[in-house]
């Protein structure tokens, strides 16, 4: 599902943010990144969803060869790609069921499916009786579950997660995360990126450690590594 083959990358002032970096993630998987801040695990987030292009090596996602991608074919490229941030990045202006709808209209889904998909995206993330609150009525758990609907209600076979509980007290924290493993026993790839230690150790899922934009471990059913 995911491939990155001796990637590099370095910014114009010269640092390499990722060197060398090879991986391959298959698909149904569930994969954890960790490592500090400026260990290069945004930037390999960014490659992935083709925000940047690496200076060396090759990254193949789901079928599509990113270094070779043309640039009119990257909106069609993520729309297979479900993307939640730690700031949620709702639309503010817009109720629940027109956030998770909007991802919908974008890939020009019918109407009549739209008001199908939406309620029952919302039913599994456990929103349905609040379809009709805009965001500021929200907690920050809400909010992120809003946020994963609409990254999910296209069907996505992978889902890129960037600090997802990074905003979250622990309860909210854990109830995010037991919804990504939900969807990832549905078959979705889940990749997830935190600073989490007590999820991490907690889940036993295969964790990938970055250091200096090197990868230091890469472990099935593995633990955060403390990087002294």
């Amino acid at each position: 599902m995911i491939k990155m083959e001796g990637v590099s990358k370095s910014y114009s002032t010269g640092t390499p943010a990722l060197n060398n970096v090879s991986l391959h993630i298959r698909k149904g998987e569930f994969v954890f990144i960790v490592g500090d801040s400026g260990s290069g695990k945004s930037t390999l987030i960014k490659l992935l969803l083709r925000e940047l292009t690496p200076t060396e090596g090759r990254i193949v996602v789901n079928k599509y060869e990113l270094n070779k991608l043309k640039r009119r074919k990257i909106p069609k490229f993520r729309r297979n790609i479900g993307v939640v941030f730690q700031d949620f990045r709702l639309l503010k202006d817009r109720n629940v069921y027109e956030n998770v709808a909007f991802a919908q209209r974008v890939v020009e889904t019918p109407t009549r499916q739209i008001r199908k998909n939406v309620p029952a995206m919302l039913s599994l993330v456990g929103l349905a009786e609040k379809y009709k609150a805009k965001p500021k009525q929200l907690s920050g758990g809400e909010q992120q579950r809003v946020a994963l609907a609409r990254a999910l209600v296209n069907n996505p076979p992978i889902l890129l997660a960037d600090e997802p509980t990074g905003n979250l007290d622990p309860r909210n924290s854990w109830e995010i995360m037991k919804l990504l493993e939900e969807i990832n026993k549905r078959g979705t790839t889940v990749l997830v990126v935190t600073h989490n230690r007590e999820i991490v150790n907690a889940m036993r899922k295969r964790v990938i450690t970055v250091k200096k934009g090197i990868i230091v471990s890469d472990e099935e059913k593995g633990e955060y590594i403390d990087e002294d």
